[in-house]
């Protein structure tokens, strides 16, 4: 019976890792950029239109690649619980320029429909806490980008 229960544990264990692992930086990338999108409970076309950019900008991906990634992003954004794994991988990958590139991409989707809304704003502050970045270099992207 404790084996049974040990055996359990241990295959829940390799399952959480094994989906880590899974985990592409463009994927990663994806699913905050999804985060963002779907904070305010409005998806209008605009931010539909701004996230394909976006991806296609940054990974230089296909439309059906971009299509792709999308789609399992806004899987992963039903069933996440936190933005840590994501960020993980972003920080593993990323240098510091490239994650301060990460949440001015970010601001770039939060701005898409012409209006910031407060939960935006707040999930971008998450995440560029995660990414290890300091108040100011997050300051300065929010900033470069309301400008537009």
């Amino acid at each position: 019976m404790l084996s049974k229960i040990s055996t359990f544990f241990q295959s829940l264990g390799t399952a959480a890792e094994q989906s880590e692992k899974d985990i592409s930086l463009e994927l990663a990338c994806s699913v905050l950029l999804c985060e963002v999108m779907l904070a305010d409970g409005k998806q209008g076309p605009d931010e539909q239109q701004k996230l394909s950019e976006l991806l296609q900008q940054q990974f230089h991906l296909s439309n059906q690649q971009t299509h792709e990634i999308i789609s399992l992003a806004l899987s992963l954004c039903e069933n996440a619980t936190d933005f840590y794994q994501f960020t993980k991988t972003i920080n593993e990958n990323y240098s510091l320029q490239q994650r301060i590139t990460m949440v001015d991409l970010l601001w770039k989707m939060a701005y898409a429909d012409g209006e910031l809304a407060s939960i935006e704003e707040h999930i971008i502050r998450k995440i560029a806490d995660l990414l290890h970045l300091r108040h100011s270099e997050f300051i300065q992207t929010k900033l470069h980008n309301r400008a537009k």
